[in-house]
């Protein structure tokens, strides 16, 4: 799949992304298929080194990467001026940045752990959008995309503290969707189980019997986000703002999630 992001010679959109978290999983998804388009990106992670890879694999002319914290207010605004100096713009915004380090019911859930779920889930993306905001977007358009989750729209067994940031970054959308109108959109995408390693403990071990609730009868693929994020930093979805597209395989389809 590398190989046709690089060779399919796709012509320069002259538009710009900054992706969050975009080191692997669902971020480096979103990367593959806006460079695929002919996008440019900058994509953020904490681990240097697999920037550097994925920066390597979308190629090196269409991406650059920028390390640090999702919450570190520093880093947020680093990496928004990397983008701009790079690349003179920057046009789309997706938080994709996320933690879950806990996995367990509410009643045991550790007050600071809460807070760093909530920090990095929520606040950073708040803290991005800010900083997009001010630095190009508020004087030529543009769209933010929030990766929230399934979790945020509904009770999920055990991952009470993500699903409760989730669901603050789905109204976070709604909030920015108000007062960045009419120059820029914004919307939250809300996959279910996706194959990642962040979400492994979801599915593995029982990934047969986790798929069997799924009426696609697959869990989601990184590819199936970047192609949401895609049409909604798009113009076919220009008259679309404040929006949560639910990408579940059809498992809200049934009783339960996962």
């Amino acid at each position: 799949m590398t190989e046709a992001v690089q060779d399919s010679g796709a012509p320069d959109s002259g538009r710009v992304a900054l992706i969050t978290g975009a080191s692997r999983g669902i971020g480096y998804g979103v990367a593959e298929a806006l460079v695929a388009r002919g996008d440019r990106v900058c994509i953020t992670g904490r681990n240097e080194d697999a920037l550097k890879e994925a920066v390597e694999k979308l190629g090196a002319d269409r991406a650059i990467g920028v390390a640090g914290k999702a919450a570190d207010e520093e880093h947020q605004a680093v990496a928004v001026a990397r983008t701009m100096e790079a690349f003179g713009r920057v046009d789309f915004l997706v938080n994709n940045a996320g933690t879950n380090p806990v996995f367990g019911p509410m009643a045991d859930l550790d007050l600071n752990v809460a807070r760093k779920v909530y920090e990095t889930n929520v606040i950073s993306a708040l803290g991005f959008a800010q900083q997009t905001w001010k630095a190009w977007q508020s004087a030529n358009g543009g769209a933010i995309v929030n990766i929230a989750s399934v979790a945020g729209v509904s009770a999920s067994p055990f991952v009470g503290a993500y699903g409760m940031s989730k669901a603050a970054m789905i109204n976070l959308t709604l909030q920015l969707a108000h007062e960045f109108a009419p120059l820029v959109r914004v919307n939250a995408i809300a996959p279910a189980v996706v194959k990642t390693k962040f979400a492994r403990a979801l599915y593995e071990g029982r990934e047969e019997e986790v798929t069997s609730a799924y009426p696609l009868g697959r869990l989601g693929a990184p590819s199936d986000v970047g192609g949401a994020a895609a049409f909604l930093t798009s113009a076919q979805s220009d008259w679309i703002t404040g929006q949560t597209l639910v990408v579940d395989g059809g498992i809200f389809l049934n009783a339960g999630v996962g």
